[in-house]
């Protein structure tokens, strides 16, 4: 797959992905007499529009980002027949975290199919129902060649190619290989390979070294394919992986603001630990060029099984990011409406809008911050 075509179809299933979000907040406002005023794909300036049967304004905008939903009375002061604000607390929690629903059904729906066909298998104790569940590896592949100075690009082996053999005994596994390379490094070693569909035999060189004997990252993957529990896989898998994106998340903020304030401490070794913490958090992070540019192209090379897995790992994180009480998305929405009603207090306009524009700049800042990061390691 081209790079091209790898960020044409990541920015589509970007675009799929965040227009259901929305759409699950359109049918939860109808269903619960607010007014849906506009439902619109990518953002502004409008491309095109048509008012509805229903009354609600559909549009197709220049920017292809996403998607929005327009309601009445937007602002939880707002008090006229039809208007967000007007709803009850209970009718709002539903249509806040409608989308969230949406999107965690949609990575239900994605990982399901995925245990029919063949479902990666990520996590060492990744949920299957073990009477039901056949798990089958991959050979062992090629992904990478560190430079040509190294054995395996100097013995003319290539990305994708799957390595059958070394020294006559069948390869296991990633472990098998490096275990058995280790061992004869710095002697000459045959290794049989397959390169699209076809087998073929080369000597191999190995380093005299305690590291990169080989000199290629290797990858393996095992899959795991069910038949009447597919769609119990699915659940389980998807409440599996949300409770492991909530650990990272967890992980990944500790790691950052744990890191910064370590470099605070006069120990010049604590602060060293605090750079790298803050280098982790950093390279662990990708934003929409990371994705387009890096992640989609990437899974795509590895087939359509990749890209849907890919898929609903990125609607699931979308439902994960947005129950999070980060004000200007739905989760901190949800939270200040609570706190307010908590401390009987009315949520002005004005203040409401302060607290959500300053969320919403923050978050921008980070999608710049991690833009610039995504570019720099796409270069």
């Amino acid at each position: 797959m081209s790079l091209l075509i790898g960020i044409l179809i990541g920015l589509i299933v970007l675009v799929v992905l965040v227009v259901v979000h929305e759409l699950g907040h359109a049918i939860a406002a109808r269903r619960n007499g607010v007014v849906v005023e506009e439902f619109g794909i990518g953002f502004p300036p409008k491309a095109w529009g048509k008012k509805l049967k229903n009354g609600v304004e559909f549009t197709l905008n220049w920017l292809p980002l996403g998607g929005f939903v327009k309601l009445q009375g937007e602002h939880d002061a707002s008090r006229k027949k039809g208007d967000y604000g007007a709803a009850s607390f209970w009718q709002k929690t539903k249509i806040l975290f409608a989308g969230v629903f949406v999107n965690w059904v949609v990575a239900v729906l994605l990982l399901t199919v995925l245990a029919w066909t063949g479902l990666p298998k990520i996590l060492p104790d990744q949920f299957t129902v073990p009477s039901d569940a056949t798990i089958t590896t991959s050979p062992l592949v090629i992904t990478s060649l560190v430079d040509d100075s190294y054995p395996a690009a100097e013995a003319g082996l290539q990305p994708q190619d799957e390595l059958l053999s070394l020294d006559g005994q069948p390869i296991e596994s990633v472990a098998d290989f490096i275990e058995r390379t280790q061992q004869a490094r710095g002697e000459t070693v045959s290794l049989t390979y397959s390169r699209d569909g076809v087998e073929a035999s080369t000597n191999v060189e190995l380093r005299d070294a305690e590291q990169t004997v080989f000199g290629a990252s290797l990858g393996q993957q095992e899959t795991i394919r069910s038949s009447w529990s597919a769609p119990i896989v699915g659940v389980g898998t998807t409440i599996q992986f949300t409770v492991v994106t909530l650990q990272g998340l967890g992980e990944l903020v500790a790691n950052f603001f744990g890191g910064l304030f370590m470099q605070l401490s006069p120990d010049q070794q604590t602060r060293e630990q605090g750079a790298a913490n803050v280098d982790t958090a950093a390279n662990s992070v990708a934003g929409p060029v990371g994705i387009l540019g890096v992640i989609f192209p990437a899974a795509g090379e590895a087939g359509l099984t990749q890209v849907i897995f890919l898929t609903a790992i990125i609607s699931l994180t979308l439902a994960v990011m947005n129950i999070l009480p980060i004000p200007a998305l739905d989760g901190g929405r949800w939270f200040v409406t609570a706190l307010f009603r908590l401390f009987k207090k009315p949520l002005r306009k004005e203040t409401e809008e302060k607290i959500h524009g300053t969320g919403f700049m923050v978050l921008m800042a980070l999608v710049i911050v991690v833009t610039v990061a995504d570019v720099g390691k796409f270069f």
